[in-house]
C-alpha cells in the first residue's frame, strides 16, 4: 500500500516512502559503473581513463535537470499541500518545457565544442580521441538525461515513486545488456559503451514524459502552458543547491583528474574512476533519500504541520547515522575486492586504487548528514541555506584541499581532500539546523 505525502510517518512508513527513490538513484548510478566495467576489462585502462575524464563534464551539463527536479518538486509539493492541484500541474508542465529547451541548447553547443573541452581537461594524446567520441555520443542524449533526472523527483511528488523505480530498473538492465552486446560481443569499445548509455537515458526520459502527457490518476499531468518566469526563477533558486552540488562535483571531479594526471598519470585517473564508482552507489543512497524526503518536507511545510516536520527530521538523522556506519565499514573492508573487479589485471593500478578507496571511504561517515541537511532546507523552500551547504561541501573546501594537500602528502593528499571537506561542512550544517529551529518550528 502506497504511503501518501500527508501521512504521519513512523520508521517503517518513512523507509517505504523513500525506498523507491533510493533504489531508483542506485540503479541510475549503475549506468556509468557498467560502462566502466566493460570498458576497463574489454577496451583497456586507457579507454577507461577516457571515460572517467569526460564523465564529470556530462554530469555538469545534466545538472540543470537535477535543479529543476529537486527545486521544482519541492515547490510543486508545497502548492499541493495548499490544495492547489491545477496550479501544481501548470508549474510542473512549465518546468518540463524549460528542461527540453535548455537541454537542446546545451547538447548542440557541447557537441560542437567537445574537442576544445577535452583539451582543457588536460587529456593526453593517448586518450584524447576516446574522450571526444564518448562525450559526443552522450551529449546527443543529454536532454533525455535531464528529463530522467527531473522526473525522478516529480514522480515522487505525484505519489508514483514505484513507477520511477520500475523505469530506472528497466533502463538499468537495458544499459547492461547493450553494454554486453556493443562492447563485449561487437567490440565497439568506448563508442559502444556510450551508445548503450545514451539509448538507456533516452528511454528513461521518454517513458515518464508519455505517462504525464496522457490522462493519468496521479496528482500531476503535463499540459502545454505559458511561461511564468518568476515561478521558474523561484524553482531554480530553490533547487540551486542541487545544481551547484552537481556542478561543483563535476568541477571537483575534473580537478581531481587534473591533479591525478599530474601526480600519477593515466593510472591515477583510472584509480579515481573505480573509487568514484563505489562513491556513486553510496552517494546514490543519500541522494535518493534526499529526493524522497524533499516533497515530504515541502508538503508538511506548506500545510503548516510543524510536528511532522520535527518527526521527519529526527527519524532522518537516525537513518543517516546507521547507513553512514554501514557504508564506511563496507568501503574499508571490501576495498580490495571491489578494486580487483575493475583493475585486477594491473598490480600497480590495483595498489593505487585500494589505497585511494580506503582513505576516501572515511568520508562516507560524514557526507550523508550534509546531503540530508541541504535537501531538508530545499524542502523548506530555503534555497539559500541549502546552496551554502552544497557549495561549501562540494566546491570551496574541497577545491582548496585538492590543491593544497598534495603539496604536503602527495597522492594521499588528493584522497584526503573529500574527508576534510565533509568534516568542516558537517559543523556548518549542524549550525544551520540548530540556528533555524525556531524559525521553522521543527
Amino acid at each position: 500500500m502506497a504511503v501518501g505525502l500527508s501521512e504521519h510517518l513512523n520508521y517503517k512508513k518513512l523507509i517505504r516512502f523513500v525506498a523507491p527513490c533510493v533504489a531508483m538513484m542506485i540503479v541510475t548510478s549503475i549506468y556509468s559503473i557498467v560502462d566502466g566495467f566493460f570498458v576497463s576489462n574489454f577496451a583497456g585502462k586507457n579507454a577507461f581513463a577516457a571515460v572517467n575524464l569526460i564523465m564529470p563534464v556530462i554530469m555538469a551539463l545534466g545538472a540543470f535537470g537535477f535543479m529543476i527536479g529537486t527545486g521544482g518538486s519541492a515547490l510543486v509539493a508545497c502548492v499541493l499541500g495548499q490544495g492547489k492541484i491545477e496550479r501544481a500541474s501548470k508549474i510542473f508542465s512549465m518546468l518540463i518545457q524549460s528542461i527540453v529547451i535548455v537541454g537542446i541548447v546545451l547538447s548542440s553547443i557541447g557537441f560542437i565544442l567537445m574537442p576544445q573541452i577535452v583539451e582543457l581537461l588536460g587529456a593526453s594524446e593517448i586518450i584524447f580521441g576516446d574522450c571526444v567520441i564518448y562525450g559526443r555520443i552522450l551529449l546527443i542524449a543529454i536532454t533525455f538525461y535531464m528529463l530522467q533526472n527531473s522526473f525522478q523527483s516529480f514522480l515522487v511528488t505525484a505519489e508514483r515513486a514505484k513507477m520511477g523505480l520500475a523505469i530506472s530498473v528497466m533502463t538499468g538492465i537495458m544499459n547492461m545488456i547493450l553494454d554486453f552486446l556493443f562492447v563485449y560481443i561487437l567490440h565497439w569499445g568506448i563508442a559502444g559503451a556510450g551508445v548503450a548509455t545514451a539509448i538507456a537515458q533516452m528511454v528513461g526520459g521518454v517513458i515518464p514524459f508519455i505517462y504525464f502527457a496522457k490522462k493519468n490518476t496521479s496528482l500531476l499531468r503535463f499540459q502545454w502552458t505559458k511561461f511564468d518566469f518568476s515561478t521558474i526563477k523561484k524553482a531554480c533558486a530553490n533547487g540551486s543547491s542541487e545544481m551547484l552540488t552537481n556542478l561543483s562535483s563535476s568541477f571537483v571531479g575534473i580537478l581531481y583528474n587534473f591533479q591525478l594526471m599530474k601526480f600519477a598519470a593515466e593510472d591515477g585517473v583510472a584509480a579515481y574512476g573505480v573509487v568514484m564508482y563505489v562513491a556513486f552507489i553510496f552517494m546514490a543512497f543519500y541522494f535518493g533519500y534526499a529526493i524522497g524526503i524533499g516533497p515530504l518536507v515541502g508538503y508538511q511545510y506548506g500545510a503548516g504541520n510543524h510536528v511532522e516536520l520535527k518527526n521527519i527530521l529526527r527519524k532522518s538523522l537516525v537513518i543517516t547515522l546507521i547507513s553512514a556506519l554501514a557504508m564506511t565499514f563496507f568501503g574499508e573492508v571490501f576495498a580490495k575486492g571491489i578494486s580487483e573487479m575493475f583493475v585486477g589485471y594491473d598490480a600497480h593500478l590495483l595498489e593505487i586504487t585500494v589505497r585511494g578507496m580506503r582513505i576516501y571511504s572515511i568520508s562516507f561517515l560524514l557526507c550523508g548528514f550534509n546531503i540530508f541537511g541541504s535537501a531538508f532546507f530545499t524542502g523548506l523552500n530555503n534555497g539559500l541555506v541549502s546552496a551554502i551547504i552544497s557549495v561549501l561541501r562540494t566546491l570551496v573546501i574541497q577545491v582548496l584541499s585538492i590543491i593544497l594537500l598534495p603539496m604536503i602528502f602527495g597522492v594521499d593528499g588528493i584522497w584526503y581532500a573529500i574527508v576534510v571537506a565533509e568534516s568542516v561542512t558537517l559543523l556548518i550544517t549542524g549550525a544551520f539546523l540548530i540556528g533555524n529551529k525556531k524559525k521553522y518550528e521543527y
